[in-house]
């Protein structure tokens, strides 16, 4: 095993990287693994927009020098700080720029296990190596927890899949898909998809489906930002308790906190879907799976309406957009007594105030930390507070160490 590291990042999305650049600024030794902006260059959609504002889309370097707005104004691409949507190809872009400037450092290996050891971590990589780590934060993103619900679960790849699993979406062209679900993955593959040549049913368990109105981005008066105050997570005055008391937000009491995240932000697709899908997919609103079945080279499925009724439909691909739920179990390179001893909550982890876990130097950051933190940090809005905290109580705790072990931990 080589030597031992101060800090180890597990992940080079916007949360780790934004961590990466604070620690690098305060002189913190550290390695991060995985290659910038995977999951959002290999899991979501292409000509994807997000729902995010221009302003609540950024990563967060110690200066806060390098915005979206200022890596757009540099390349041409029109921004807004409301009202325009940002396209997962330009925020993608605005990542790996964000990395070579803050975080050169980045190695684009994968991390295969992780497991303690008696002066700290081991961590496997994919090629073989193996590294120690006094401290180690695990930056996943929320494309590492899909979920299907049981009715759709453990069907064959080649007619059942999850949303995540499609990122070209020409590949069904000329091909009948059902798309399974309400909120904007959903919204956003059935229009792609359509647009791209394929055939195209949406079945949504919603009564009627729900789109943010534009006035809710931008453009309001000021008498509907006093009744309902923006944030970077949408309006209303609970949103403002989650953006600027995430702190409090741990000591709500723990199944209302299981709620919130599970209710909070429920399904809807951008302002900007509506006209692309309203009158042009065919919708089954207010209906929902409950048996399906693979018969004949088709995937069939008998779906029950929330008003009592019962209908039958079928197509060569159900593609299912159910969103995503927190669980560790779901991160294979944890090794099982790891696993085993992190307190949790729903398969979630439970933090401290700094994102540790029960286990002491492990740490868990971005929608992982949702149920312990609130709602911001399931997106991108949630970067700037977890870099600033995280690595503040970092930098503290190591320079606590003991000169020797100081030195230890910092030998490369």
């Amino acid at each position: 095993m080589n030597a031992m590291n101060e800090v180890v990042i597990v992940g080079a999305g916007p949360y780790g990287m934004s961590i990466a650049a604070h620690l690098r600024e305060r002189g913190v030794g550290f390695r991060v693994f995985g290659t910038p902006m995977l999951n959002w260059r290999t899991r979501m959609p292409d000509g994807m927009l997000l729902k995010s504002d221009g302003y609540a889309s950024n990563l967060s370097d110690p200066a806060g020098s390098m915005t979206l707005k200022e890596y757009c104004l540099q390349h041409g691409v029109p921004y807004e700080d409301e009202g325009v949507p940002v396209s997962a190809a330009d925020f993608i872009a605005y990542g790996q720029a964000f990395q070579k400037r803050f975080v050169p450092e980045v190695e684009p290996r994968t991390v295969i296990g992780l497991g303690r050891s008696s002066s700290g971590f081991t961590v496997q990589l994919d090629d073989g190596e193996i590294v120690g780590a006094g401290k180690v934060v695990v930056a996943v993103g929320i494309s590492d927890f899909p979920y299907l619900p049981p009715v759709l679960s453990g069907h064959p790849d080649e007619f059942v899949t999850h949303s995540s699993r499609h990122v070209a979406m020409d590949a069904f062209r000329g091909r009948e898909v059902a798309v399974i679900g309400s909120g904007s993955s959903a919204i956003d593959v059935a229009a792609l998809m359509h647009e791209q040549g394929a055939s195209v049913q949406l079945v949504a368990r919603r009564a009627k489906l729900r789109f943010h109105s534009r006035t809710e981005l931008g453009g309001r008066s000021w008498q509907e930002r006093l009744r309902a105050p923006n944030t970077g997570i949408g309006p209303g005055w609970r949103s403002v308790f989650y953006t600027e008391a995430p702190s409090w937000f741990r000591y709500v009491p723990e199944a209302k906190r299981l709620s919130i995240i599970a209710k909070s932000h429920g399904p809807a697709g951008g302002w900007y879907m509506q006209d692309r899908v309203v009158g042009q997919i065919p919708t089954l609103e207010g209906y929902a799976p409950r048996n399906v079945a693979v018969r004949g080279n088709r995937v069939h499925l008998d779906l029950a309406g929330s008003d009592g009724g019962e209908k039958s439909i079928s197509a060569d691909h159900a593609i299912v957009a159910t969103g995503y739920k927190v669980d560790l179990r779901k991160l294979k390179f944890l090794d099982d007594g790891l696993r085993t001893a992190i307190r949790s909550a729903k398969h979630a982890p439970v933090l401290s105030r700094n994102f540790e876990t029960s286990v002491a130097g492990l740490y868990v950051v971005g929608p992982a930390s949702a149920t312990s933190f609130g709602p911001m940090f399931r997106f991108v809005f949630g970067a700037r507070f977890t870099a600033e905290r995280i690595v503040r109580h970092l930098a503290a705790s190591l320079a606590r160490q003991p000169a020797p072990q100081r030195a230890a931990l910092a030998a490369r």
